[in-house]
């Protein structure tokens, strides 16, 4: 099956869906990559991943995929930025030449109600549509995901450093999220829509947050 959608953020940003309908040789033919994992169904989303990476950005140097620590894929020249995303048969991916990039893609189901005490912070949940609850929180945990893997190094709590501002729950729509760490600091726009049961989600643009002490603010005033 090609590509099941596409969408062009900005001249130097794509993304994409694929939905998997072929088997490994399909992928191999243009995905000239050996892959160390076992699992039948895991690798091929792996192939099926990179084959997307190609389809978006024809090119792309996928033999230059290093990976960091945090599990996050990256190139080590920095000349592209890309995130995958993988949900059973179906695989998203996002690159850019511009900058830092997240991506992920989850089926809406019961088990994101079960644990959403654990990702939304009381004043998240204030904002949660009661009629739309399951499809609403399903869009803040694929936001946040999407969000975690633009910063990609891990170790990040999404109730304490990721923080979404109210929005109202539609099937398609846009979203903010402040992302707070020590190391950093930033505003992301995020987009996102809901399918066919599957929410995908991504980052369309960051700003910095310059984030100054109390003393240098005292100082400011005299």
């Amino acid at each position: 099956m090609p590509l099941i959608r596409t969408v062009q953020i900005n001249p130097a940003c794509r993304l994409g869906v694929w939905k998997i309908a072929e088997d490994e040789a399909f992928f191999k033919e243009k995905v000239n990559i050996s892959s160390a994992i076992h699992h039948p169904h895991k690798r091929l989303q792996h192939l099926a991943g990179r084959y997307l990476l190609q389809e978006l950005f024809p090119g792309f140097p996928l033999s230059s995929i290093q990976i960091m620590q945090s599990r996050k894929p990256y190139l080590e020249c920095n000349s592209l930025h890309f995130s995958i995303s993988h949900c059973g048969d179906h695989i998203a991916a996002i690159v850019s030449s511009q900058g830092a990039v997240g991506i992920d893609i989850e089926e809406v189901k019961p088990k994101i109600e079960a644990v959403s005490h654990k990702f939304l912070s009381p004043d998240e949940q204030a904002f949660i549509d009661p009629v739309n609850s399951l499809p609403h929180k399903t869009v803040c945990w694929s936001a946040k995901e999407a969000v975690y893997k633009w910063y990609g190094l891990g170790s990040v709590d999404f109730r304490e450093n990721m923080h979404l501002t109210p929005f109202i729950f539609q099937p398609r729509g846009f979203l903010i999220c402040n992302f707070n760490k020590a190391d950093k600091n930033a505003r992301l726009y995020l987009q996102y829509l809901i399918e066919d049961g599957l929410c995908l989600s991504w980052t369309n643009e960051s700003e910095d947050i310059t984030v100054t002490t109390t003393a240098e603010n005292a100082a400011s005033r005299l």
